[in-house]
């Protein structure tokens, strides 16, 4: 079974929130998922698209896969490094923001 990968490493965005995008498409034809993601309303969907049409270049260039039969077979996001940032708070504290980040990877193999 010939499988094409794309990976987007430290992508500023919660793991949490990339993680709800990521559900809709596992297991789903390619035409159908890049359907979802425009359509998806939330800041990760287009950074998954692109990491969508970045393995489907992969899976042509370098595999010679055919597009039309490719599925999304695995796709999960990881933590990445959190920015540590603080913002000033009442009566002289300060509080800290984590500004989480992601490694999004997702995995296109035929049926």
């Amino acid at each position: 079974m010939a499988e094409a990968k794309a990976s987007a490493n430290n992508v500023r965005i919660a793991p949490r929130k990339a993680q709800l995008v990521v559900d809709l498409i596992r297991g789903k034809q390619v035409g159908e998922a890049i359907a979802i993601l425009r359509h998806t309303p939330k800041a990760a969907s287009p950074i998954v698209e692109k990491l969508l049409n970045s393995a489907l270049a992969n899976a042509e260039h370098n595999y010679q896969l055919d597009v039309n039969n490719l599925v999304v077979s695995q796709v999960y996001v990881n933590q990445g490094p959190t920015m540590k940032r603080f913002r000033p708070r009442a009566m002289g504290r300060a509080s800290r923001i984590n500004k989480r980040t992601s490694h999004i990877t997702l995995v296109v193999s035929e049926k």
